[in-house]
């Protein structure tokens, strides 16, 4: 079964940085794709960035120039740096996998039909 563990999360000022990592476990998929989602309270989960098998990567626009997706060489850790953070990307962010993907924007993204990870919060101050 394929295991999502995400760490890295915590409480930080604005404009600071945090590198969100994703250890994975499980996943022998040869055709596969990752991404970071983000929830915030009352609000619907929302795909911040994903990577696929072909290293094409994908961004939401209000992330773009400040978060990297990445994966370490053995494909078994994700990663997402995050710099100039902003109080709007304060939220529950979740590592998710695929198959299935579906592409987009450039990318193969995962869908709610895949595997999720349990979340580690972002907190933005001001």
């Amino acid at each position: 079964q394929v295991q999502l563990v995400e760490s890295g999360g915590g409480s930080v000022q604005s404009g600071g940085s945090l590198r969100l990592s994703c250890a994975a476990s499980g996943y022998t998929y040869s055709n596969y794709c990752m991404g970071w989602f983000r929830q915030a309270p009352g609000k619907e989960r929302e795909g911040v960035a994903a990577i696929d098998n072909s290293g094409r990567t994908s961004y939401t626009d209000s992330v773009k120039g400040r978060f990297t997706i990445s994966q370490d060489n053995a494909k078994n850790t994700l990663y997402l740096q995050m710099n100039n953070l902003k109080p709007e990307d304060t939220a529950m962010y979740y590592c998710a996998a695929g198959p299935p993907c579906v592409y987009y924007s450039g990318a193969h993204h995962p869908t709610d039909s895949g595997y999720w990870g349990q979340g580690t919060q972002v907190t933005v101050s001001l």
